[in-house]
């Protein structure tokens, strides 16, 4: 059995960059457009090839997903969605759960894979150094001009992913909520529950698994008080806590 799980991960590798080879046209057509400023082309194009790319990935990987609350995605204007990180399979959920693929708040490391960070440069992604305070507050200065300019993005604000146990949590920092409260727009808590046993849990080889997504309701963070904005980390954190349990206790 081990070896046909060798396989899949195999599969999955040539699949992710197979895929970003084949569409290498595309991915130029994207980039010239995005140079000559016609962001509706590159809409289009992002649009549809990276949730396309991403449902292909977890059907390869043999992930069945369910998705919960698409209705709390606000019908007008940015938000930014908050969602816990276990796996790295998070960030292909997300670009398919959600109602379209947004940019990510990513580490550093990601600017570097060929081809992938291109895509993610269209995307919108924005790279934070983790040990880097002055670059991660530029980083956080950037992705909230993306909310400006009135695209949605996607935070995972505990930084790094969470290897304690499936249910909990890290801490949720302060400074990706500024996104959120520097622009006035909503914040969206979304609860994954699932994804690490894809492959984390097997040295990071892939297993056939299901996850299932919560989208919560939005929380308003135009007019907040102090107070408020101080709470808001920890209230996020845990509305997503208390819907991972309800999903825990679904499953039994």
């Amino acid at each position: 059995m081990q070896i046909l799980y060798i396989l899949r991960t195999i599969a999955m590798y040539v699949y992710m960059f197979g895929y970003m080879l084949l569409f290498y046209g595309t991915l130029r057509r994207a980039e010239k457009a995005a140079a000559a400023g016609d962001r509706e082309t590159v809409r289009q194009i992002v649009n549809y090839h990276i949730p396309r790319w991403c449902q292909g990935l977890l059907r390869v990987a043999g992930v069945k997903m369910t998705v919960e609350g698409v209705e709390n995605i606000p019908a007008s204007g940015p938000v930014v969605f908050v969602g816990n990180h276990r796996s790295y399979f998070d960030i292909p959920i997300m670009l398919v759960a959600l109602d379209h693929p947004h940019g990510i708040l990513a580490k550093e490391e990601l600017a570097n894979i060929p081809l992938l960070s291109r895509w993610m440069n269209l995307l919108g992604c924005v790279y934070v150094k983790r040990e880097d305070v002055r670059g991660s507050l530029q980083a956080l200065k950037d992705a909230a001009d993306v909310v400006k300019n009135g695209e949605s993005f996607t935070i995972f604000p505990e930084g790094t992913r969470y290897k304690g146990v499936e249910g909990g949590a890290g801490e949720f920092k302060a400074g990706a909520f500024r996104i959120a409260i520097k622009t006035g727009a909503p914040v969206v808590p979304v609860a994954i529950s699932g994804a690490r046993a894809l492959y984390e849990d097997h040295s990071c080889i892939v297993r056939p698994g299901s996850v299932r997504v919560t989208i919560l309701p939005a929380i308003r963070t135009a007019g907040m008080k102090k107070e408020e904005q101080t709470q808001l980390p920890q209230a996020v954190r845990q509305n997503i806590l208390a819907a991972m349990s309800r999903l825990e206790q679904t499953i039994l």
